[in-house]
């Protein structure tokens, strides 16, 4: 499969870049990964589910059984669309420890009301 060249028009759409200062180029940038990336994070806002918060739990050290019961306690509280591990690692820095005490404080029942916090 072969594609087609492009055309070569880097001058022309390079053209209202031109006269910006370093500083400015700098901006328009981010403000262009903004534009990209904040559809990105509402779709995981919105369209998070149970197996994908346990999956993110699992990958930062917590065993299956561990992470059914952390999502259980973050659906408890109606946070899932603000991400388990996010959550976790917001408690953690809260309080001064690390996620694994944090979950492990959570899976006992503790720091429940401050995790939405």
């Amino acid at each position: 499969m072969r594609c087609a060249p492009r055309k070569d028009d880097f001058a022309t759409r390079r053209k209202h870049l031109q006269k910006m200062s370093d500083q400015e180029l700098h901006a328009h940038f981010w403000k262009l990964v903004e534009d990209i990336v904040a559809p990105l994070i509402e779709e995981a806002r919105t369209h998070t589910t149970p197996s994908i918060e346990r999956s993110v739990l699992m990958r930062m050290g917590f065993s299956s059984v561990e992470t059914k019961v952390l999502v259980q306690r973050v659906l408890e509280r109606g946070l899932l669309g603000r991400g388990a591990g996010r959550l976790l690692l917001g408690l953690a820095r809260t309080k001064g420890v690390s996620v694994r005490e944090a979950g492990t404080a959570l899976i006992e029942g503790k720091y429940g009301e401050e995790l939405g916090a």
